[in-house]
């Protein structure tokens, strides 16, 4: 990274939907020196999520919305290119559709390190100590994304406790859920007593809810935005630590 004064040690292209406002200041606070974040928008209707149906024409926006993303950030040759949206990478096929998407993105635009939530979370699990048993999730979406998240959790390995799904109305919504929600969510589902705790959805704000959590909560509360910048930064030798975002940041 020789030659540019602030991105020194990476430059992380980012592409997140254009109603997403957490993934950015999220991923700043996250920043350490010598690293720069570089943001493309996926445009996205903020239309409501009805049911399956419009689960799925979000999901199928994204989609279509992504290749041109990341054809605009690769401008500032970055280092690697961040996904910052979540279901993306596990929606129809679990850690398949990741694959299909890293295939597709090669094809057009040559070989890319690509950073996604469908292989950082289960890195932050087994570097938590997190190898097996059962997990739980919380998610601002509906409860028809379940099927889709139960197949990526079995399918990196791990048993699928239960999911309390939060049902924001709308993608812009989501960064909007009150934050009372989430914490009762993530109370209940730590009456089950899983390993973990994961949360999915980059546009609810939880990075810093995450490290609270985990001290009144007594186990790992893993916030998607966390793991996948936490993932983008050991990819690339980078071991800076930070406090107040939980004990993955911070220890790992």
């Amino acid at each position: 990274m020789s030659g540019d004064p602030l991105g020194y040690r990476a430059r992380f292209g980012v592409v997140t939907p254009s109603v997403n406002t957490v993934v950015q200041p999220e991923y700043d606070a996250m920043r350490p020196y010598g690293v720069t974040n570089h943001i493309a928008r996926i445009h996205i209707p903020e239309k409501p999520i009805d049911g399956d149906v419009g689960f799925q024409e979000l999901v199928d926006a994204i989609d279509r919305g992504l290749d041109d993303a990341v054809q605009r950030v690769l401008c500032v040759e970055p280092t690697c290119v961040v996904m910052g949206v979540s279901i993306e990478a596990v929606y129809r096929g679990g850690v398949g559709a990741a694959r299909a998407i890293e295939r597709r993105l090669n094809t057009r635009f040559g070989e890319l390190t690509l950073i996604h939530a469908a292989d950082a979370l289960p890195a932050a699990l087994h570097a938590l100590g997190v190898d097996d048993g059962p997990i739980s999730l919380v998610t601002p979406y509906m409860p028809d994304a379940d099927a889709h998240l139960k197949a990526f959790v079995e399918e990196i390995g791990y048993g699928y406790q239960q999911a309390i799904h939060l049902r924001a109305p709308t993608p812009l919504q989501i960064s909007r859920t009150p934050e009372a929600d989430v914490r009762a969510a993530l109370t209940e589902l730590a009456a089950g007593r899983p390993r973990a705790i994961i949360q999915f959805g980059a546009n609810l704000s939880m990075a810093r809810l995450a490290d609270e959590a985990e001290r009144w909560l007594g186990l790992p509360v893993i916030a998607v935005n966390t793991a996948t910048y936490w993932h983008a930064l050991r990819r690339h030798g980078i071991p800076d630590r930070r406090e107040g975002f939980g004990s993955l940041l911070l220890r790992h």
